[in-house]
């Protein structure tokens, strides 16, 4: 039996409980969706596996 992916908040939402905003779940291999956590049964964001890398290889070089 397999198990559904759950919810994980960000390492860089912080503050005081009930402050914390932002959720990513990985649904499918490399692919992300994000949320707000305040707003949990609101849509969420759905990024593919290539933008999220092209996203990521961008954030961490700062180009």
């Amino acid at each position: 039996m397999s198990r559904l992916p759950e919810w994980f908040k960000s390492s860089y939402s912080g503050g005081e409980p009930g402050t914390t905003c932002v959720e990513a779940i990985s649904l499918y291999v490399g692919g992300l969706r994000i949320r707000d956590s305040k707003l949990d049964l609101r849509a969420h964001l759905a990024i593919p596996a290539h933008a999220w890398a092209e996203f990521i290889g961008h954030a961490t070089t700062g180009a």
